[in-house]
């Protein structure tokens, strides 16, 4: 895979409020190493934004999606521009 750092923005829909997402998905992207945020929406669905090579996104995908109760239905994702002053992954509230 590219060792190139990208940056996306991915909404997830589905049963992902309220079954420990945002725990999931901040927990994966430490250890896979990338940066960036999630959080809920009043929609009921949770955003991310997340930053690393497709490599790294990959597996912290691959992590959150084999969450305990996560149940991902659907995503739409879009490339964004990097943030090369990002050094972390948080949840926002």
């Amino acid at each position: 895979m590219n060792s190139q750092i990208i940056r996306k923005r991915i909404t997830f829909f589905g049963r992902v409020q309220g079954v420990g997402f945002r725990y999931t998905a901040s927990y994966a992207a430490n250890s896979c190493g990338v940066t960036g945020w999630v959080r809920n929406e009043y929609n009921g669905s949770v955003t991310m934004e997340i930053q690393g090579t497709e490599e790294q996104i990959y597996k912290t995908l691959s992590l959150i999606n084999n969450g305990r109760y996560i149940q991902i239905d659907r995503t739409e994702s879009r490339n964004l521009a990097c943030d090369p002053n990002e050094r972390s992954f948080r949840v926002r509230y």
